[in-house]
């Protein structure tokens, strides 16, 4: 993707780089990888695939305290696993090594890799590659089918002496397409981020229920009720889901509840039927959640796929044009909190007036842009009042400045002529109908439309005089919302004037 057609993400609010790097190094498979990579001085040896065999893995998982557990090995394996794909271990294989599909022959030696001690001794930056490129190799992993089902497909591919023959292999049968398994756990973690950053209540921690996941990835928008077919396919998205979740959940990417083991052995033992869990009963077909270092995991694989997906706090360093070009695109809060990030790194007269510099202009933006810069104003202290005296005869600029002004109990402000009165108002209308995009019927902007009028006798006569170029395209939209019929069949007429003047 590219240019215009690209993706654009809402803003996502981050844990500084080191609380995110503090998060990395304490994730369970990490912290195990780390034990095994420093287990491994001795040079352990390994299987073709750089794989611990037979004793070296029972004494791996004796190493992590897991010879216990019933999956002990399983974990112990991945941990390795981790180490080698993050180079924190180093595989050099025999020079006369002949691997083969399954082999308990060692191969290879392995090595404690340079990464190890980037790891410790490096910075924050250093710690979140690390731990990124233990992301990937992961979800690589949960996008593959296992060794048992990837066997169902290779049939008699495997002759007798155990050795692969790729001239045998039936692709069709292995019924497994890797981009189409990537796509789908690339989406699930997209809608996943989406919806961590846009619902107020997932970003303050809640979980969210795997079928709603699952339905937003599968059931078409304008479906208002799901087919049984489309139910079965969201069961089998929530299936495929959990056992990718449980996988990705010890690298820290996602905090998960499991789909109840109960219901798995249910679904296995009867045929689907497409029901949806009952609210009661959601919490069993499993919860999950972006942890911030997942948050941070999945921002950075958008970034690599030309997905724009902003970071509060990316405006810092930006100059006031940018500042005020981005910012339409982030919610008020995110709004807010990148203004006074930006206003923190420069002194209020500089910064009121590189805002004001920026906000002028007559093309179809400038108002939100002059909106913005008054939010930016709001929060700068009486050290600005020079930056706002110097463009008090602007006309574009010269109505907020009275605004801030007074606000402030400055003295000697030249009250306003009506010409600036007017501009100033049609300004402020034009920004809020930009806020507000395609519906622009809010009762806040209702209710101010007839303040306006009922304030000034004869309002729609003189407005649409106003010279702005948004004065029609105001004017129509009051004629639109106006609560009130004659109002609204005036400002209609207002309308029809300023087009015709133009």
């Amino acid at each position: 993707m590219s240019g215009d057609d690209r993706p654009i993400m809402p803003p996502v609010r981050l844990p500084s780089e080191a609380e995110l790097a503090r998060e990395a190094l304490a994730a369970p498979l990490l912290v195990r990888a780390v034990r095994l990579a420093r287990w491994a001085g001795a040079e352990i040896r390994v299987g073709a695939g750089g794989e611990l065999l037979g004793e070296q893995l029972k004494a791996a998982t004796v190493h992590l305290g897991l010879d216990g557990a019933e999956d002990g090995p399983a974990a112990a394996a991945d941990a390795w696993n981790l180490a080698v794909d993050t180079g924190l271990l180093e595989i050099e294989e025999d020079a006369d090594a002949e691997p083969t599909l399954e082999s308990d022959e060692t191969v290879g030696t392995a090595t404690p890799g340079p990464e190890l001690e980037l790891l410790t001794s490096g910075g924050p930056t250093d710690v979140l590659e690390i731990w990124q490129g233990g992301l990937e190799a992961l979800l690589a992993d949960a996008a593959t089918p296992s060794f048992e089902d990837l066997l169902g497909g290779l049939g008699g591919a495997i002759g007798e002496d155990g050795q692969l023959d790729p001239d045998s292999i039936d692709l069709d049968a292995l019924d497994w397409n890797p981009e189409e398994e990537a796509d789908f756990l690339d989406g699930a973690l997209g809608n996943l981020y989406l919806l961590t950053i846009t619902d107020d209540a997932v970003s303050a921690g809640a979980m969210v229920p795997l079928p709603v996941l699952a339905a937003s990835m599968i059931v078409p928008e304008d479906m208002d009720e799901p087919t049984n077919e489309v139910l079965e396919e969201v069961s089998a998205a929530m299936m495929r889901l959990d056992e990718q979740f449980r996988l990705l959940e010890p690298i820290g990417l996602v905090e998960y509840r499991p789909v109840d083991e109960a219901l798995i052995e249910e679904a296995a033992g009867e045929s689907a039927q497409g029901a949806a869990p009952d609210d009661e009963d959601v919490t069993r077909y499993g919860m999950v959640r972006l942890t911030p270092l997942g948050l941070y995991g999945v921002r950075s694989r958008m970034l690599d796929a030309g997905i724009e997906a902003p970071a509060v706090g990316d405006l810092a360093d930006a100059d006031a044009e940018t500042l005020l070009a981005a910012l339409p695109g982030h919610p008020e809060d995110a709004a807010q909190s990148e203004l006074e990030q930006w206003l923190d790194g420069r002194t209020p007269l500089d910064a009121a007036r590189a805002l004001l510099d920026a906000a002028r202009g007559t093309d179809p933006g400038a108002p939100r842009r002059r909106l913005l810069c008054q939010q930016a104003l709001s929060l700068v202290d009486v050290a600005a009042e020079p930056a706002l005296r110097e463009v008090l005869d602007d006309r574009e600029l010269g109505g907020l400045a009275r605004v801030w002004l007074a606000e402030r109990g400055a003295g000697e402000v030249p009250p306003p002529d009506e010409e600036m009165v007017f501009w100033l108002t049609v300004d402020t209308l034009a920004a809020q109908l930009d806020t507000e995009g395609d519906d622009g019927e809010s009762s806040e902007l209702r209710d101010l439309m007839r303040g306006l009028v009922d304030q000034h006798t004869g309002f729609f006569d003189r407005a649409w005089r106003v010279d702005h170029p948004a004065t029609a395209e105001v004017l129509e939209a009051m004629g639109r919302v106006h609560p009130d019929r004659k109002a609204a069949k005036e400002a209609r007429k207002a309308a029809y004037k300023a087009r015709s003047r133009v």
